[in-house]
């Protein structure tokens, strides 16, 4: 056997984690991700010459590591990077995803998308501005998504010459903020992305912080992907599959949460119930699947289901025609109450209707919070009421999305105007 193969073999055990990296402009987000792919070896020789070439005909002192990242000549010149880029890089402890978002407040729907499906957030903030209500904003946000660990980079802490004092003031603050809003594991890091202090390699400039890097805390943090597991078994029906000549039939999906196995009993719409027969994947016939897996169901009854039909396990969720979520702004088009929309929820898509904004949420104090406002804009959080034409079992937004979450799309131009998270309340 090859070293070749022998490595991918080991790579393919890793466990992989999926972070998202988000701060405001010029905290520093696209060169932390620049010298994250440099100290782990993530970088092919050419592109690395390239970046040479380009940081010594440019004056830069050393390598400027956010050309890794910014590879749209368009971005690099405005200094912004204004779309979800995704990285990929390995170390000997396992894999990694990474979701390089926007820091303008204009693309926080970008980070949405970004931090929707990221176990972590690498949340980027400068060590001379300290927290600013961009990084409110993100904190809001991975809250609202369920994210569990948000680690802070202080960067560009060698701009206040290392200092202890100005660290912790910047920790103190971010932790009471992810105190007010729930989050579970704050974490806080004194970096600089430049000079390579705690990104990837312990930093000798700074005795007083005795604490892991980024790196060895993305290496350590647990890859929770079993939350979806712990949850009841959610399949949302995408495809009806039919053979007539052998008699087949089964329904396509992807088990959306919890687990399925043979002779398991799972409930279908209208009350009725039945017994799984068959589990066919795309490498044939499993007696289990799991979150995550696409595989065709067969029952053992013969039942009328379409797609956007779930089949779950009891206790199922309950049909309504109304319910309470929390959305982002996705569009500069006002979402004002009354106006018609399509819902998108797992594999449904129906007719709806904004039947109220029940409250804008205001991320620096719940006293400028406004209350039965006109409309949903641009990068609003906000409570609304959804009613919807035909009854949908939806339940509370739960693991990531893997139950509860929604889009709102414009009837007339199929646009989307917002994400949805039923029964998601900051406040």
């Amino acid at each position: 056997m090859s070293n070749t193969t022998l490595a991918s073999e080991a790579l393919a055990e890793r466990a992989t984690l999926r972070l998202c990296t988000a701060g405001s402009v010029d905290d520093g987000k696209s060169t932390f991700v620049g010298r994250l792919l440099h100290d782990t070896k993530s970088v092919l020789a050419d592109q690395l010459a390239s970046v040479e070439r380009t940081s010594a005909d440019r004056g830069f002192e050393g390598l400027d590591l956010s050309l890794l990242v910014d590879g749209l000549r368009a971005e690099r010149e405005q200094g912004i990077t204004i779309d979800v880029a995704y990285r990929y890089f390995a170390t000997d402890k396992r894999t990694f995803i990474l979701a390089d978002t926007p820091g303008h407040v204009q693309y926080t729907r970008n980070t949405v998308t970004g931090m929707s499906n990221s176990q972590v957030v690498v949340l980027l903030v400068d060590a001379r501005n300290g927290v600013v209500e961009q990084t409110i904003r993100h904190l809001t946000v991975s809250k609202l998504l369920g994210v569990k660990t948000v680690i802070l980079g202080v960067n560009k802490i060698d701009l206040v010459d290392y200092s202890q004092e100005v660290f912790e003031d910047i920790r103190a603050a971010f932790e009471a903020k992810a105190q007010e809003l729930g989050i579970e594991e704050p974490i806080a890091v004194p970096i600089s992305a430049l000079k390579g202090d705690n990104v990837a390699e312990r930093s000798s400039n700074m005795d007083w912080y005795t604490g892991p890097t980024v790196l060895e805390l993305l290496e350590t943090i647990p890859v929770n992907s079993g939350r979806a597991l712990e949850l009841p078994f959610r399949f949302p029906i995408q495809y009806v599959l039919r053979e007539h000549a052998s008699d087949y039939r089964a329904y396509a999906g992807k088990v959306t949460a919890g687990s399925i196995s043979l002779n398991d009993v799972v409930s279908a719409p209208n009350g009725r119930e039945t017994r799984v027969v068959g589990i066919d994947s795309a490498d044939g016939e499993v007696e289990h699947a799991e979150a995550g897996d696409s595989v065709a169901l067969r029952l053992a009854d013969e039942i009328d289901l379409t797609r956007g039909d779930l089949l779950a396990a009891q206790p199922r969720p309950e049909d309504v025609t109304e319910f309470a979520a929390t959305v982002v702004g996705l569009t500069e088009k006002d979402l004002a109450p009354g106006k018609p929309v399509k819902l998108r929820y797992g594999t449904s898509l129906v007719r709806a209707r904004v039947a109220s904004v029940d409250r804008i949420l205001d991320i620096d104090s719940a006293e400028n919070d406004i209350i039965d406002s006109a409309g949903v804009g641009l990068n609003d959080i906000a409570h609304v009421t959804i009613q919807v034409a035909d009854e949908l079992p939806v339940e509370d937004y739960a693991a990531r999305g893997a139950v509860g979450s929604f889009l709102l799309i414009d009837q007339a131009s199929g646009n989307t105007l917002a994400a949805g998270f039923v029964g998601t309340r900051l406040r």
